[in-house]
């Protein structure tokens, strides 16, 4: 029956991850909104970084500010996706993956930003006070009709369902095995553990959720960078060979060396977009429910701050784990020993047991920090889709879950995890075309008044009120 199962969710993911759907779809949509946003990934950036990192403003209506949406949006998406994810794509695509994932990230800023502009952009107050937004908000109100309704339905459906899968079960199994692993620690001790700081995190909110994460998302991340530079620092002389190599394979696919079986320029496109957007979640939606309760004066400077996201998600954490693999030598294993490629990357290079145990111990944190992002998705989501009751239900459910996940064998819900990202995705997709018009229109406004975000908050009202927005 498992078995069963298992090759329903793999054929109904590879069709839905296939050439003919999400990938052209996903890769599409973000071409299509770099090009009508001008290119806004690249010529804000900078600024964006700035802004987010350093400026630290809290302004305008919001839960929590600007940084801890965005700490909060990289707590849900630095995870298992970033140590594991990247090592299965190099293991079946290939070195030439990791282009692919590049270069999934880079237009898929242009995707984050959009979305996360109008989570801001259509946001609403519920009844206790709280911002909501994303998804499931602006594709009911940005998009009149049944349409609309019918998007945001399907986007909350499966956001819930995927919540379970991405956000928790896999991340709360990722958590027992490393633990394990590293330190012998039975899976049932872990998941009593998990059990309690999730459920405590969680009974305060958004509010308690971007005050954790504004302190240790940083910290965790700058560890695994830290370990990594050092490895990449130790084989430099390889470095040129590992680039030169990843971009060769991108466009010519990969011979069969060592244990590894070859790959052809599809299975390179295929698992690198996949876990691209495993990894950074562009384009999926979930970013923007985060960006909603962000303090905020207008739009474009959270989604200037929440397309940051992406970028450090892909552009520098990614990176150094394929770079470490590819550069090592270590992605020849082959496919059967994705699990601990990253793993055997690092120890390769660093001495002792160094390797090992910043992997072992980042990817704890990693998994850890997207459980508590993706409880606040999953929430605000069953909240839009049953109403203010499910909230508590929700909790509860999703704080036992992640017990079950600690303690259970989980091979079909990687795979289940697959199918439920590419589900939610497409709706949301589908609204970011549809709606893309009146983003670029707002968001060429306000950066011909404010360029270089430097507008005081009182500024800013001025100005919405100048144009006329529709929006809190």
């Amino acid at each position: 029956m498992a078995e069963t199962l298992n090759n329903i969710l793999v054929a109904a993911s590879s069709f839905v991850w296939g050439p003919w759907l999400l990938i052209p779809l996903l890769l599409g949509t973000g071409l299509f909104l770099t090009i009508r946003l001008a290119g806004i990934q690249f010529r804000t950036l900078g600024r964006a970084l700035r802004f987010g990192l350093v400026d630290k403003q809290e302004d305008g209506e919001g839960d929590i500010s600007n940084y801890q949406a965005l700490t909060t949006a990289l707590a849900a998406t630095v995870g298992t996706g970033n140590i594991v994810g990247v090592a299965t794509a190099i293991a079946m695509g290939g070195p030439g993956a990791l282009f692919w994932i590049w270069f999934t990230g880079l237009v898929g800023m242009a995707s984050k930003y959009t979305e996360a502009y109008l989570g801001v952009r259509f946001r609403t107050t519920d009844s206790k006070g709280n911002q909501a937004g994303g998804p499931q908000e602006y594709l009911r109100r940005g998009i009149p009709g049944p349409v609309g309704q019918i998007l945001a339905f399907t986007f909350m459906l499966f956001a819930v369902i995927a919540s379970f899968g991405i956000g928790n079960l896999t991340q709360g199994n990722s958590v027992a095995a490393g633990m394990e692993d590293t330190f012998g620690v039975d899976p049932w001790i872990t998941g009593i553990i998990m059990f309690v700081a999730v459920g405590a995190v969680l009974l305060g909110g958004i509010k308690s959720i971007g005050k954790i994460t504004a302190g240790f998302v940083p910290l965790m991340i700058f560890v695994y960078v830290t370990g990594g530079l050092v490895a990449l620092v130790l084989m430099a002389d390889q470095l040129l060979p590992a680039l030169g190599l990843i971009f060769t394979d991108a466009f010519t696919g990969t011979a069969a060396s060592g244990g590894f079986v070859g790959a052809g320029i599809m299975m390179a496109v295929r698992y690198g977009v996949a876990r691209g957007i495993f990894s950074n979640e562009s384009g999926m939606g979930s970013a923007a429910i985060a960006a909603a309760a962000a303090k905020t004066s207008h739009p474009t400077r959270q989604g200037l701050v929440s397309m940051t996201q992406t970028f450090i998600d892909t552009m520098i954490v990614v990176s150094i784990t394929g770079l470490v693999i590819v550069a090592s030598g270590v992605w020849e294993m082959g496919s059967d020993s994705a699990a601990i490629m990253t793993s055997a990357a690092f120890s390769s290079v660093l001495p002792g047991e160094w390797g090992g145990t910043i992997v072992s111990v980042s990817l704890i944190f990693f998994a850890f920090s997207t459980i508590i992002g993706w409880s606040y998705y999953g929430e605000r989501s069953s909240i839009a889709l049953f109403g203010e009751w499910a909230s508590l239900p929700y909790r509860l459910l999703f704080t036992c879950v992640v017990f079950i996940g600690a303690t259970t064998e989980l091979d079909i819900v990687w795979n289940f995890s697959d199918l439920a990202n590419g589900l939610m995705a497409l709706p949301n997709l589908i609204g970011l075309i549809i709606l893309s018009g009146l983003v670029a229109r707002e968001t060429k406004a306000y950066l011909e008044f404010d360029p270089h975000l430097r507008k005081s908050p009182d500024e800013v009202r001025q100005f919405v009120e100048a144009q006329k927005m529709d929006w809190k």
